[in-house]
C-alpha cells in the first residue's frame, strides 16, 4: 500500500494502518478512504506536514451531490489517525463530532413472504460465468443467510472457513461492528443447505480462505453482490414502499421483523425473547433492537395475527425509523 500514498503524510498512514491491524482491526474497508484522503493532501496541502484543522475540514466538507451520511461515515478515520499522531507525540487537530448536520432519514424495506421466496428462486437461477464460475453456487447460499440470519452483508462476506462450524451450526463472527465479537447459531435447514454449499463450492475451490470465496485468497465482494441482488430486484419490481431502493441489508430489518411476527402468532411472550434476539444480532441494548422492528401495515396483520393499531404504541412504525 505504501508504493500507492504519495503525500507528506503517507508513511505516517501506513504505520497508522499497521498499528490498527496489529491490534485486531482489520480496517480493509477503510483503506479506500486513506488513499483519498492522501491524494487530498497531496493535491490541496502538499507542502502541509501537521494534521491541521484545515486539512481536517477539508476532509470533512461534503463533495457534489454526497449525502450527509456518506460524508459522516468518513470522519472517524480522519479523528483516529489524528489521535494516533498524538500519541507519537505529534499535535493533530481532532475534528469534533456532531459538525455533519441534516443527515437524511433512510427509512428501510421489509420484505414480504412472498418477495423473500421470489428473490430465492431468482438467484437459484443465476447460470456461472467465465469470471465468476461459481456464482451458481455461492449467492444461493449467500441470500439465505442473510435473511435466515439477520447477518450485515460483510458479516456474511468476511466469514473464513475457521469461522464457520458446519458440525455445531456455529457462525463467529469476528470483529463486526464497533469492533465486537458473537457467535451466531444457524437453524438446521440453514446448516444443511450450508454444507450442501460447502460440499459443492470445494469442486471448484478445494482450498479457499473465505467461506464466500470468489478466488483461494478472495471472497466476493459487496459491490458485486449488490449489483446482481439490484438487478434481480428490477427484474422482479420489488419496490420500496418509501421511495428508497430495496437493499441488502435491508434483510437484516426484515429477519428482525419476521422474527418477532412469528413469536407474536406463536403466542410467545415478547418482553422475554426480546433480549435474545438482541444478544443474537450483536446488540448490547434492547433499544439497538427496537431500530431493525418495524410494524408494516397488512403484512403485520397477516403474519402475526394482531391488529396493527393495538402495537403501534409499543413498537416503532417503518416511517419513523432511519439509520
Amino acid at each position: 500500500m505504501s508504493t500507492n500514498l504519495v503525500s507528506n503524510f503517507s508513511g505516517k498512514l501506513v504505520k497508522f494502518l499497521e498499528q490498527k491491524q496489529a491490534l485486531g482491526y482489520s480496517y480493509n474497508s477503510a483503506i479506500y478512504d486513506i488513499r483519498r484522503f492522501d491524494r487530498m493532501c497531496a493535491e490541496r496541502f502538499p507542502n502541509e506536514t501537521m494534521l491541521s484543522e484545515d486539512i481536517c475540514n477539508a476532509w470533512a466538507t461534503r463533495r457534489g451531490d454526497e449525502s450527509a451520511k456518506t460524508t459522516a461515515r468518513r470522519l472517524p478515520l480522519i479523528r483516529e489517525f489524528a489521535r494516533y499522531l498524538i500519541s507519537t507525540g505529534e499535535p493533530s487537530y481532532i475534528l469534533p463530532t456532531g459538525i455533519i448536520k441534516g443527515r437524511q432519514r433512510y427509512i428501510p424495506h421489509i420484505y414480504s413472504l412472498a418477495d423473500i421466496s421470489n428473490i430465492w428462486r431468482a438467484f437459484d437461477a443465476i447460470q456461472p460465468t467465465e469470471v465468476y464460475p461459481a456464482a451458481h453456487i455461492v449467492y444461493p447460499a449467500l441470500i439465505r443467510l442473510l435473511y435466515c440470519c439477520g447477518l450485515r452483508p460483510s458479516e456474511a462476506l468476511n466469514l473464513r472457513i475457521e469461522d464457520v462450524d458446519l458440525r455445531s451450526g456455529k457462525l463467529f463472527i469476528v470483529e463486526s461492528k464497533g469492533h465486537k465479537d458473537r457467535i451466531v447459531m444457524l437453524a438446521d435447514d440453514m446448516r444443511r443447505f450450508c454444507c450442501n454449499y460447502d460440499e459443492m463450492i470445494r469442486e471448484y475451490l478445494p482450498i479457499r480462505r473465505f467461506f464466500f470465496a470468489k478466488t483461494p485468497e478472495d471472497a466476493y465482494g459487496y459491490k458485486r453482490v449488490s449489483f446482481v441482488f439490484s438487478r434481480i430486484r428490477e427484474t422482479l419490481q420489488i419496490e420500496s414502499r418509501n421511495g428508497n431502493p430495496p437493499r441488502l441489508y435491508d434483510f437484516r430489518h426484515t429477519f428482525a421483523t419476521h422474527r418477532l411476527y412469528q413469536w407474536m402468532q406463536d403466542g410467545k411472550d415478547l418482553y422475554a425473547m426480546l433480549p435474545y434476539l438482541s444478544a443474537y444480532m450483536g446488540h448490547s441494548k434492547i433499544t439497538e433492537t427496537f431500530y431493525y422492528i418495524h410494524l408494516v401495515p397488512g403484512m403485520f396483520e397477516a403474519m402475526s395475527g394482531f391488529k396493527y393499531e393495538s402495537m403501534t404504541e409499543i413498537f416503532p412504525e417503518v416511517v419513523d425509523v432511519y439509520e
